[in-house]
């Protein structure tokens, strides 16, 4: 049964997370082409809630033709987070439901350094969703590109780890 979570959660995952990555049909020009270069951004790692605890593993990807210079993820909880926490040193708070983590320069096709993260929420939920969003140079959620590269991950509080 546990199997059949993961996997049900899995795949709705890779939908979410692939599903706005397809190419479009026709010839890419100009800004479009640069954005279709970034748009491989991906995370892919783990996750998994006990109570009030998250803990989040992931390594980013960059799938895309195109080096991202530096890059910055935005992960959001559908709970509000614990106040006062201690994060990795190149994680920060954003508001009460968001985390904000430097990733780094990732070459074309390249993946970069592991990220942990152990947050508390407010409070013990049955499940949390977690959003994955890629954060421009600007420090800006450019939401048309968030929209097409964002990953969701649902993980309930059933003591299992979802990979995603």
């Amino acid at each position: 049964m546990r199997r059949m979570r993961v996997a049900a959660v899995c795949g709705a995952a890779v939908v979410a997370a692939v599903g706005g990555m397809a190419p479009a049909a026709g010839v890419v020009r100009g800004a479009e082409a640069v954005r279709g270069a970034v748009a491989g951004l991906a995370y892919h790692g783990s996750a998994g809630i006990v109570g009030d605890r998250v803990d989040v593993r992931f390594t980013p990807h960059n799938h895309g033709a195109a080096a991202v210079p530096d890059s910055v993820v935005r992960i959001r909880w559908s709970q509000p987070l614990e106040e006062g926490q201690t994060l990795p040193a190149r994680c920060a708070p954003e508001g009460d439901r968001a985390v904000r983590c430097r990733v780094g320069r990732l070459g074309a096709h390249d993946s970069g350094e592991r990220i942990g993260l152990r947050v508390r929420l407010r409070e013990a939920p049955s499940e949390v969703l977690l959003e994955f969003d890629p954060v421009g140079s600007d420090g800006r959620v450019d939401e048309s590109r968030a929209a097409a590269e964002r990953q969701r991950v649902l993980v309930l509080d059933t003591g299992d780890t979802y990979y995603f």
